[in-house]
């Protein structure tokens, strides 16, 4: 019998590609997306189902309560840190109040396992590199209080509702299918979005910083291994990265050798951007067998293939709404 999925956002960046996996692999798929920041050109045809829909909609939870999934992967959110400080309780909203709400919806045995997209940034910028789940969380936006505020909900329905659940904190997840104005942008995505529109592209301060920048393929594998795994996950959380950090400016220098009418200016720091991430991966790989199958040369030149090929059409796409 097929298993059966629900993915949330699954007509975003990060959502497609994972709709593609599980397709591949024999799953059926229903994606619910708002359209609010995702692409419905990137829903997968063969999905069971495609909701145009609030993730906590009646509809969505009725579902889930009349046990028509196996699985939930929860990837929709409100993700732009600066728009979670401007507006913080109406990315609370979505973030924490209406996630709750899908996750009671899979109490009483509805669902086999609850996978969370969660996010490095609970960790605030750790001062010790390469940074372990073991690192006391400490969250410097409302993004990132909303995102640890879930993973310590799930802990809490594993102890009271016995809901199986494993929580991902991605680290800078980059690919094709990322463009440079959406909300989940690395500077990968920035940089490229910027030479194809014949622009300069940003320097924040003198490159220095580095980031564990995890390929699109890595984290989609996460999340499967851990929808798969035999082991029982009580509200757990893993680190989901490459396990490498690269400065910026080595990345600067890359695409301007590749691409020679290319450049770049320097403008200044941001204001409390963390300055180095690198992600110790020795959990994830002992819990689930999680193991980086594209390492971040590779998928930068994989994600520059799927610019160079697809750019004309996806310059045009259009978010609209529902």
């Amino acid at each position: 019998m097929k298993k059966r999925a629900l993915v949330t956002g699954g007509a975003g960046f990060i959502g497609s590609h994972l709709t593609d996996r599980l397709i591949s692999n024999g799953w059926e798929v229903t994606v619910v997306d708002n359209l609010a920041s995702g692409y419905k050109e990137y829903v997968n045809p063969s999905v069971k189902e495609f909701l145009c829909d609030d993730f906590s909609s009646r509809e969505v939870l009725r579902k889930i309560e009349d046990k028509t999934y196996d699985y939930v992967f929860h990837l929709a959110a409100i993700p732009r840190v600066s728009f979670s400080v401007d507006h913080p309780l109406e990315s609370h909203e979505t973030n924490v109040t209406k996630t709750l709400s899908l996750v009671n919806a899979c109490t009483n045995k509805n669902i086999k396992r609850f996978i969370f997209a969660s996010s490095s940034s609970v960790y605030g910028g750790a001062d010790t590199l390469p940074t372990s789940e073991e690192y006391q969380k400490n969250p410097k936006s409302p993004y990132a209080l909303q995102k640890s505020i879930v993973e310590d909900y799930l802990i809490q329905y594993w102890m009271h509702y016995k809901l199986e659940s494993a929580s991902l904190r991605l680290f800078n997840v980059f690919g094709p299918r990322q463009l440079g104005g959406s909300p989940y942008s690395t500077a990968v995505s920035a940089w490229l979005t910027a030479i194809k529109s014949g622009k300069p592209m940003r320097s924040d301060g003198d490159g220095s910083q580095s980031r564990d920048l995890c390929y699109v393929d890595n984290a989609t594998q996460a999340f499967y291994k851990a929808a798969i795994s035999e082991k029982e996950f009580h509200g757990d959380y893993f680190n989901v990265a490459c396990g490498s950090k690269t400065k910026n400016i080595e990345i600067l220098n890359f695409l301007i050798k590749k691409y020679p009418d290319a450049k770049y200016v320097t403008a200044p720091w941001r204001p409390g951007d963390v300055m180095h991430t690198h992600a110790n991966l020795s959990l994830i790989k002992s819990e689930i067998g999680y193991v980086p199958e594209v390492q971040f040369w590779e998928g930068l030149d994989r994600t520059i293939a799927w610019y160079e090929e697809n750019w004309d059409i996806v310059k045009g796409y259009e978010v609209k709404k529902c």
